[in-house]
């Protein structure tokens, strides 16, 4: 009776909320490679890791166009694809920014603050998403960067990482502030989430 249940569930998941769950997958496996460097310290996987997440943005993009393209959008696919957002574009960036070096106390308040950041906007976004459409099936505009924008923080790690600038070689540094070490560099993160959740920035959706 529970499987017959289960594969209820699944045969109801539209086209589009299979590469929703792709998107998941991809940022899951982001966070398994960044563990592997974690382990063998091979550089490879770490940009591994950075390469997932470009992957996990392309099954983004195409589930949202197939999904008004078979006119299937639904609540489940929206919660769904707020679910696999969190973990390729939120959780996924941090787990790598830590593999790569930013593991001071504060560095993972910072990237703590950018993963709340980010589940707080999908929250918000999933909340207003029918008054912002105005009636219609298409967001007008996002309020805050959306989460996705975290790829450009992965892209600036690859590029350290391709560098080799990682670990103690990490770009401008350790400071030491109180009993803690902060990385300058994971401010980027504390800028993206604050962008996140800013009420006052309206970004065009296309």
């Amino acid at each position: 009776m529970e499987r017959g249940r289960h594969f209820s569930m699944i045969r109801g998941f539209h086209l589009a909320d299979w590469f929703t769950l792709a998107n998941a997958a991809s940022g899951v496996g982001a966070v398994f490679a960044v563990m592997a460097y974690l382990q063998t310290n091979d550089i490879a996987r770490l940009l591994l890791a950075c390469g997932f997440i470009p992957i996990a943005l392309v099954f983004d993009v195409l589930d949202g166009r197939i999904a008004r393209w078979r006119q299937e959008s639904s609540t489940m696919g929206r919660e769904l694809d707020s679910l696999a957002d969190v973990i390729s574009f939120g959780v996924a960036p941090a787990a790598i920014a830590y593999g790569a070096g930013m593991q001071g106390a504060w560095d993972c308040v910072v990237l703590m603050y950018f993963v709340a950041c980010g589940v707080s906007r999908l929250a918000r976004y999933n909340i207003t998403a029918s008054a912002l459409s105005e009636g219609t099936d298409k967001v007008k505009y996002f309020e805050g960067t959306p989460i996705p924008t975290s790829l450009l923080l992965v892209v600036v790690i690859a590029i350290a990482a391709w560098n080799n600038a990682v670990g103690e070689r990490l770009w401008f540094g350790v400071v030491q502030i109180g009993p803690w070490a902060l990385h300058p560099l994971v401010a980027m993160f504390a800028v993206s989430g604050s962008l996140m959740i800013s009420r006052t920035l309206h970004i065009p959706k296309l």
